[in-house]
């Protein structure tokens, strides 16, 4: 890193804007690894089970527009307070009333959808205190904070097995609360904020065709990330019999390794290319999955292929966005967002058409394989493109 990047920007609103992030997307998760215990508890079906876990993520794709477009308007650090009380709010509720139906369940994904938009918040308030030279390095650090799906998977199954998964709700406000005092404390907006984004500006990106093919790009990838993240616990418990402490281990390793791939991911793409990375992510996301489907070698062969499959879905999440600046450069703000929402909708799909999937045929081979042939769909398409990107876009010189 240069070390030029430490002297420039505000390392306290940076530091916060991780830790805030951080947070957030552990409880944008957090139905994932409590999926099995609460499906129990409610006698949920399979394709119950999937649209519970899925809700969230469809929520925070849906609100990331609005919430981007609020950070705009009064502040990126005032709109993170108001979503984070939220968050705590809806957490308190859920663990003071209780969960005893469906439909609350799905009332408390709506509510952690707010957490899942945290990205349009975290993002700007970090990477507007830097330089062009240093905001991919101010977003790569800040971006790290979808590690917080790491510590979902690791601990909430284990304090569900010994507080009881409501308590659960509970005990996650606190780490919440101790950001949100960091957060009011530490961070700033920065003095030179770009002006509010309207909706004129996301129909016109909507009007490009590119915007469409990026959007479904990045649908596949870190809809795939998001989907199985959410998805794996219950594969695991359903196929294994694993309980939700063991599923959540194993789901562990598997976010760990696409968080931990994302920023290496972009380097990967500027150095060979952001489509001829995301070709070689779409062919091996393919064969994986596919085989995964076949169900080699048991849950240690799952949790091999599982991990590969997700190293190439993290690479390819920032392969997408290594393109992104490259068509869009004076729209990135309205791309970005677009962007985002379309992988949170991919994610929702995923993980809500896998229980369906499992639901009626009784196996999740089919599943996996339709998403195995949506990534070689994925692969059709950009190979395709690739010849007419290559041509138009106005960056020469840019790595495709």
């Amino acid at each position: 890193m240069d070390r030029s990047f430490w002297h420039s920007g505000h390392k306290p609103t940076l530091l916060s804007a991780f830790l805030y992030f951080d947070l957030s997307f552990m409880v944008w998760y957090l139905l994932g690894p409590l999926q099995v215990p609460i499906a129990a508890a409610l006698g949920l079906d399979t394709s119950e089970r999937a649209l519970m876990v899925a809700t969230p993520i469809l929520a925070g794709a849906l609100l990331r527009l609005a919430v981007g477009m609020l950070a705009d308007r009064i502040g990126a650090k005032r709109t993170g307070l108001i979503a984070q009380i939220v968050v705590i709010a809806a957490l308190l509720a859920a663990w003071r009333v209780g969960l005893s139906s469906l439909g609350g369940a799905l009332l408390l994904g709506l509510f952690l959808g707010v957490a899942g938009a945290s990205f349009a918040v975290a993002l700007p308030l970090a990477s507007r205190w830097y330089p062009p030279a240093h905001q991919g390095t101010a977003l790569g650090i800040a971006g790290a904070g979808n590690s917080g799906t790491v510590l979902a998977a690791l601990f909430a199954p284990a304090l569900a097995l010994q507080f009881g998964w409501q308590n659960v709700f509970g005990l996650a406000c606190l780490p919440l609360l101790l950001v949100l005092l960091l957060f009011a404390r530490l961070a700033k907006d920065a003095p030179d904020a770009p002006p509010p984004k309207r909706w004129a500006d996301y129909l016109a990106v909507l009007g490009q065709r590119d915007a469409w093919w990026l959007m479904l790009f990045y649908a596949i990838t870190f809809g795939g990330f998001a989907g199985f993240a959410s998805a794996l616990p219950g594969y695991f418990h359903d196929q294994f019999g694993f309980d939700a402490k063991t599923a959540g281990l194993y789901t562990a390793a598997c976010v760990f390794a696409g968080s931990l791939m994302r920023p290496l991911g972009g380097v990967l793409a500027d150095r060979i290319g952001g489509t001829r990375s995301l070709l070689a992510v779409y062919l091996a996301v393919a064969a994986l999955l596919f085989a995964a489907g076949l169900e080699p070698g048991g849950a240690g062969g799952a949790l091999l292929l599982f991990v590969l499959a997700m190293l190439c879905l993290g690479a390819g999440n920032g392969a997408v966005f290594q393109l992104v600046p490259q068509r869009f450069g004076g729209e990135i703000g309205a791309i970005t967002g677009l962007i985002g929402m379309a992988g949170g909708v991919g994610g929702f799909l995923l993980a809500a058409g896998l229980g369906v999937i499992k639901q009626a045929s009784g196996g999740y081979a089919i599943g996996l394989w339709l998403y195995a042939a949506l990534a070689l769909a994925g692969w059709a398409g950009l190979a395709g493109l690739r010849q007419r990107w290559r041509a138009g876009w106005t960056l020469a010189s840019a790595r495709l």
